[in-house]
């Protein structure tokens, strides 16, 4: 059974008792010693499998190169045996903050991984980095393991269904401070005060603007979920060792919600597990099949259909127009209606690029498949009949498909859209799609199958055969692995991959 909790703010003179507070009952879930159910343990494998694709598939990334740098700048800090970093070898070790910020900006780079979507968006997969390290560090076993990041995925998945953070241009990151923490918690059967702290410590200190998404999109965009993990290790660091955290933090009259999110007289309906409930939120989100927003994962599959059908489409001369009708979402985030000209600018970032339909499509209509690499390069985007045909695209806000976007009624949430395309010789064509090929409810749903075949596919160029075995075998057994197998749990690249890439100096 979910509970659903009442959330508002409060006046100083109030004096909401702590055990009424939101983060206080975000604790509550977190110490609830309930197992995790074996469909969610599975997922949680598919996960894992998931984020060392994306990762091997980035390692030689430029945002990447930086993250590792710093964090091997930084030694192995007392109280444990510190925690593995993608791509290096399985014996050198860094502090775990530092582990958990280079392999979460490894994890995040391309926009390759797990999505959830409803008030507000998240990539709940960026709870394993920081609650992994920790547990490297600690010395925990699989069930451990599997019991924190269950916690993790539970609360971010759970916030977002009831807090809506972009529409007042905070980042969706300010959701994933408190469920790391949540997830260390668990992980480390912390008593719920320490857990309480820890939570309200990092929701403060991770809530910062949506800028990192708009306009002309940095590298920040990979580092900025990657911080709130970091974060969230400092954080519960700090409260183990006594120190207290701003509160209310949510319901505070100075709180998140009062001056950041919907103001003084605000109230949000926020479900969590009831006491003994299994955390089971992990199966409401979805994967991506395509290295893209996840707003466009169904929009590229419709177009490559589109493309396979009708050839002809690929050459903008045919081509008068091409609407996409879709959420107020995708229309305004990713669409021409977030009105930034960067998404019509051949020559704009990797990372912009990922955030414009209109390129998307067009790239995704004329070659009828999507890559990770390719898809994106400078040539790509430049190529003059893709220009003119990308220039052609526009996107309009459909209150039917912003309806469904926001449905809770996961048979009928959609994230796709309608296309209309009017052809020079005044044909008319219309198709539609409402959700990914991947998704759930889609064409082919993800399963192991999916998942082990996109990490060979990611990582056959920077890890050995062997390695690429040695990891499957090690993360499909994540239940019962022992502390020793569990500091194993990451990936080694091909001798040379790390060596020959650059190592750019900074501070430290």
């Amino acid at each position: 059974m979910t509970v659903t909790h009442h959330v508002r703010v409060y006046r100083s003179e109030e004096q909401l008792p702590r055990e009424e507070q939101l983060a206080w009952k975000i604790a509550q879930v977190a110490v609830d010693p309930v197992e995790v159910e074996p469909d969610v343990a599975d997922m949680v494998i598919n996960r894992i499998i998931d984020n060392a694709s994306v990762a091997a598939a980035s390692l030689t990334r430029a945002p990447i190169n930086a993250a590792r740098a710093q964090a091997f700048a930084h030694p192995v800090s007392t109280g444990g045996a510190g925690a593995t970093v993608f791509g290096a070898a399985l014996d050198r070790r860094t502090s775990p903050e530092w582990a958990a910020w280079a392999n979460g900006v490894a994890v995040r780079e391309l926009d390759y991984h797990d999505t959830f979507l409803a008030a507000d968006y998240s990539h709940p997969g960026d709870n394993i980095p920081p609650i992994l390290a920790v547990a490297q560090h600690v010395g925990a076993d699989g069930r451990a393991l599997l019991r924190g990041i269950a916690t993790g995925y539970e609360i971010q998945i759970d916030l977002v269904r009831a807090i809506c953070l972009h529409k007042h241009k905070i980042d969706h990151v300010a959701h994933l401070g408190p469920s790391a923490a949540a997830g260390i918690g668990t992980l480390l059967g912390l008593p719920a005060e320490t857990i309480y702290q820890a939570i309200g410590q990092a929701l403060h200190t991770t809530t910062a603007t949506r800028q990192s998404r708009k306009g002309e999109i940095s590298t920040w965009k990979a580092h900025a979920p990657a911080f709130a993990g970091k974060l969230a290790v400092e954080a519960v660091d700090r409260a183990m060792r006594g120190q207290t955290s701003p509160s209310p933090i949510y319901e505070g009259e100075d709180g998140v919600i009062a001056w950041m999110l919907d103001g003084p007289d605000a109230s949000y309906e926020v479900p969590l597990p009831a006491l003994g409930e299994p955390k089971r939120a992990i199966l409401d989100s979805y994967t991506k099949e395509h290295s893209a927003e996840y707003q466009a994962q169904a929009l590229i599959d419709l177009a490559r259909r589109l493309g396979t059908e009708h050839p002809e489409l690929r050459d903008p001369a045919h081509i008068e127009s091409i609407v996409i009708h879709t959420s107020h979402h995708t229309h305004n985030v990713i669409g021409s209606g977030a009105g930034d000209p960067e998404k019509y600018d051949p020559t704009a970032s990797r990372e912009t690029l990922d955030h414009s339909i209109p390129y998307i499509f067009a790239v995704a209509l004329q070659d009828s498949t999507w890559h990770h690499v390719d898809s994106y390069a400078p040539e790509r985007a430049a190529r003059p009949d893709t220009v003119e045909l990308w220039r052609k695209i526009t996107t309009a806000e459909d209150a039917e498909w912003t309806r469904r976007y926001h449905s809770t009624d996961p048979a009928e949430k959609a994230f796709g859209g309608r296309v209309e395309i009017r052809t020079t010789d005044g044909e008319t064509i219309v198709d539609e799609i409402a959700v990914a090929d991947a998704h759930p409810l889609g064409a082919r749903p993800f399963g192991r199958e999916d998942y082990i075949r996109k990490f060979r596919i990611l990582a056959a160029p920077v890890l050995d055969a062997a390695e690429i075995d040695r990891f499957l075998e090690l993360v499909q057994r994540l239940p019962e692995l022992t502390a020793s197998e569990v500091a194993q749990l990451s990936i080694v690249a091909k001798p040379g991959v790390l060596e020959n890439a650059p190592v750019p100096e900074g501070l430290f």
